[in-house]
């Protein structure tokens, strides 16, 4: 009898890992010069709310996953500090796509091997996205996976052109192919950039026209400015949002350890 009910809570701790993950799809930017540390202020936030990160980084540039990562996962999960743990996965995600083009069971294989993981940033390209989290898609990330509501993506952009003209498009795809259309755009730029502000108002205005989507929140990012300095308010809103509704959000506390020197290993 023992052996049966340690069998059955075994499957009960299993089914409810997740009841408290969520799962944040973040948009790579190629063009974004500074994506690293657009990530790290992110990681920041997240942090400075007591959660428990792990950062899924499977954007154009990230490393690709060790050869382990098929056979045991959390062989190739880095503890950066108590609160932020890292993946590099460029090109995994694919490896466990279903018969329904879905690759939500990535996102759990991942949430598995890092126990007590309460925030999975899952930065990627938006196409890699639309497989993980499309609303109609059998199997994807839905709308109320976990226990709170639904996440809108977090767009990384600076102020070059370029950068501005994918950030454009990967919304674009993700509001057609994923029925995704509220967004929070992080945009790296100095705080005396003539463009930015100018910027954000025109993506703003764009994705509302062109395609139905909304621009729910800007936080700007300056580049040069310390990793550990404290959230901004649109920073530690965009977090906040996350936790909307859940009555077992952590609150926000001061963080020693917040970003855990994530820089370090994402290309610049």
């Amino acid at each position: 009898m023992t052996r049966r009910h340690d069998d059955q809570a075994a499957g009960l701790r299993q089914m409810f890992a997740h009841s408290r993950c969520r799962f944040v799809p973040v948009v790579s930017n190629p063009h974004v010069a500074f994506g690293g540390v657009m990530l790290e202020r992110l990681c920041t936030a997240f942090a400075e709310r007591g959660a428990k990160v792990l950062v899924i980084d499977a954007g154009e540039r990230a490393g690709e996953a060790g050869e382990m990562a098929l056979v045991e996962l959390g062989q190739c999960i880095e503890p950066l500090s108590t609160q932020i743990s890292f993946l590099a996965a460029r090109g995994l995600a694919v490896r466990f796509v279903d018969a329904g083009g879905s690759t939500r069971g990535f996102l759990r294989q991942a949430a598995d091997a890092a126990p007590g993981c309460e925030v999975v940033l899952m930065h990627a390209p938006a196409a890699d996205l639309c497989r993980m989290f499309a609303a109609s898609r059998r199997g994807a990330v839905s709308a109320h996976d976990g226990d709170g509501e639904g996440e809108a993506p977090i767009v990384f952009a600076d102020d070059g052109p370029a950068s501005v003209t994918h950030a454009y498009a990967s919304m674009k795809l993700l509001a057609q192919r994923a029925d995704l259309v509220v967004f929070d755009l992080l945009l790296g730029a100095a705080p005396a950039s003539p463009r930015a502000e100018r910027i954000a108002a025109k993506l703003a205005s764009c994705v509302d026209s062109f395609f139905g989507a909304a621009v729910r929140e800007v936080a700007r990012i300056d580049p040069a400015g310390d990793a550990t300095e404290p959230a901004s308010g649109a920073l530690k809103r965009i977090a906040a949002a996350r936790f909307a509704g859940c009555t077992s959000a952590p609150s926000f506390m001061p963080s020693t350890q917040a970003s855990g020197g994530y820089a370090a290993h994402a290309h610049p």
